[in-house]
């Protein structure tokens, strides 16, 4: 009996000695944990002695006046802004009514194995057009890059030297393609100056399309995806357009900025980190648009085979570019409901009851346009191999958006 409650007594003390111990620890590891929190130093994803090289140029939309540059025609590597060419190409196929915001488009096994940042495609599985158009420009997707990529070209390569070509009618005389998302390759390279140009001629060309520039987030299959452009929403005028990054290439940035009936496009490229590519354009955009005109004396941006330049050298034709190794900049937060984007009509027309087309007859030939219009596509194939030309300007009308 007293061995029995000698027993007792000693397991009651251990038990009450094992549950003081597993307060304490617990009140510990709590306040461990909140103090370890509380001095953690954020992550360094780049030594003391990152410096990528670095360009920038500041030009007045109107006028197409230079207003700042630095080294702004010496090689640099677009990183993710080689999506806003990607775009520019898809803007063009819907355009022309060959693709519609809801045509669905098929996932190859290249496409779903892209590096991030990317939706988490599945080769078999399809994506449809704004799908791919809003992963593009809110989390520039690898993988959707691609996707419409090999939908337009028939592969990512024959596609990059669409876009070469492109960049070459467009006047961008510094600029190669290799492939549709950024992702390193040797040989892409561009220019402050050439991205500059293609941030003023996306938005002459498609001002309806190029609203989607400024898509603050895009919710895919349940995940909401933030636009990586911190800008947007946070600097008065700010309308687009697009980030990119690559330890080689360093943060780059095309801003377009409308204030007081002045336009501004400005490039950053090589920046050390997001914030400080970010206070440079900050910098940049706040000391020159007082500079900008109110008035525009100069026409459009536009492309056209006419201005190719035949003796110019040839873009190289390569095989299919290295398997991706680069990461887009980390997502920043751009405040929700920035912009209400209405849907762009599709362009393909449809058929009315009592119309030529409905009943099967012909319908008449319409007159030809004043201004030509910019070759599409399908003329790659009878376009010269040699397809640099100058840059210049050719008349054309701005459509009319209407602001919902």
């Amino acid at each position: 009996m007293l061995l029995a409650r000698g027993l007792r007594a000693h397991w009651a003390r251990v038990f009450g000695l094992v549950a003081a111990l597993a307060v304490a620890g617990g009140s510990w590891d709590h306040s461990e944990a909140k103090s370890s929190r509380s001095q953690a130093t954020p992550r360094v994803i780049h030594g003391p002695n990152y410096r990528p090289p670095y360009a920038d140029i500041v030009i007045d939309d109107k006028t197409g006046e230079v207003l700042h540059a630095v080294d702004a025609d010496a090689p640099r590597r677009p990183a993710s802004l080689t999506k806003i060419m990607t775009l520019y190409l898809v803007f063009e196929q819907l355009e022309e009514g060959k693709l519609t915001l809801d045509t669905p488009l098929p996932v190859s096994a290249w496409a779903a194995i892209q590096n991030p940042t990317k939706l988490g495609l599945r080769a078999n599985q399809t994506l449809k057009v704004e799908d791919a158009i809003k992963g593009l420009v809110t989390k520039s997707a690898n993988d959707a890059a691609v996707v419409v990529a090999e939908a337009i070209g028939g592969s990512e390569r024959e596609f990059a030297q669409l876009m070469t070509l492109k960049a070459r009618m467009l006047g961008m005389t510094n600029t190669t393609y290799i492939n549709a998302s950024g992702l390193p390759a040797e040989e892409q390279l561009t220019t402050a100056r050439d991205q500059a140009l293609l941030g003023r001629a996306i938005q002459h060309r498609f001002p309806l399309y190029y609203r989607y520039f400024a898509t603050p987030s895009f919710n895919y299959r349940g995940a909401e995806m933030r636009n990586h452009n911190n800008l947007l929403g946070n600097v008065r005028g700010v309308d687009g357009i697009k980030t990119g990054y690559t330890e080689l290439s360093g943060y780059n940035l095309v801003s377009s900025v409308r204030r007081d009936d002045r336009h501004i496009v400005a490039v950053v490229l090589g920046g050390t980190s997001n914030a400080a590519r970010d206070t440079r354009m900050r910098q940049l955009i706040e000391e020159h648009i007082v500079a900008a005109s109110s008035q525009r004396t100069v026409s459009f941006v536009v492309d056209g085979v006419d201005n190719i330049d035949d003796n110019a050298p040839v873009a190289p034709a390569v095989a299919k570019a290295d398997k991706p190794a680069g990461r887009d900049g980390a997502p920043v937060r751009a405040k929700a409901g920035l912009l209400s984007i209405a849907r762009p009509q599709d362009k393909t027309p449809k058929a009315v009851a009592g119309t030529p087309a409905a009943s099967g007859k012909t319908a008449p030939v319409q007159a030809q346009r004043a201004t030509p219009k910019a070759p599409t596509l399908s003329s790659v194939d009878s376009a010269p191999a040699s397809i640099v030309r100058q840059s210049r300007h050719a008349d054309r009308k701005p459509a009319t958006v209407t602001t919902p």
